[in-house]
């Protein structure tokens, strides 16, 4: 069966992510639209997702209309105080078929700046 690109690319650092990957650190996978950003916070030895963060929630968007860039650092810092509860700290970055470039870099650059670690 052939991929097409998209598909390719994002099973090719999914899986790099994968193999570097130890006990101690989770995969933060994040994923862009035209208009909304989402990230969630993955367990790959259980396989399960613990903590998952989005720009279609309901309290965003009753907080108004705002560029995309204020959006993905809104998610970004609610995700960072989610993953704060439960203690997580040390994660990968798991950009997928996305550069890290815009939108994607200001959502790691806020993580960050909240404490998260990658």
């Amino acid at each position: 069966m052939k991929l097409d690109t998209s598909t390719r690319k994002k099973y090719r650092v999914s899986n790099k992510v994968k193999k570097v990957a130890s006990n101690d650190r989770l995969r933060l996978c994040i994923f862009r639209s035209s208009k909304n950003i989402s990230a969630q916070i993955i367990d790959d030895k259980k396989n399960i997702t613990l903590l998952s963060s989005s720009s279609t929630e309901k309290d965003i968007k009753k907080s108004g209309k705002m560029n995309k860039s204020k959006l993905s650092e809104i998610v970004a810092e609610k995700l960072a105080k989610k993953a704060q509860e439960k203690k997580i700290t040390k994660i990968f970055f798991d950009r997928g078929i996305y550069r890290y470039h815009g939108r994607v870099k200001i959502f790691a650059e806020t993580l960050r700046k909240n404490g998260m670690e990658f």
